[in-house]
């Protein structure tokens, strides 16, 4: 079975790490997730959440293809 060697290892991001890759603060991270325009946040602790790597980085490559 061939695996793709360009698909970089699944994450999950923290907050910090969200923004710095968007540019975008917490709170519109927030707006957005909440409008449904950006991949949802995973419970990973008690009060703890992340994102899916993945789901992120597809994410801005849509906003990058799309020209906004």
């Amino acid at each position: 079975m061939a695996s793709n060697v360009n698909t970089p290892p699944r994450q999950i991001w923290r907050i910090q790490e969200v923004t710095a890759r968007t540019g975008f603060c917490r709170a519109w991270i927030y707006v957005l997730m909440n409008e449904g325009k950006f991949p949802q946040a995973r419970k990973i602790g008690r009060r703890a959440v992340g994102w899916d790597s993945l789901e992120v980085q597809q994410w801005i490559d849509q906003q990058m293809e799309a020209g906004a």
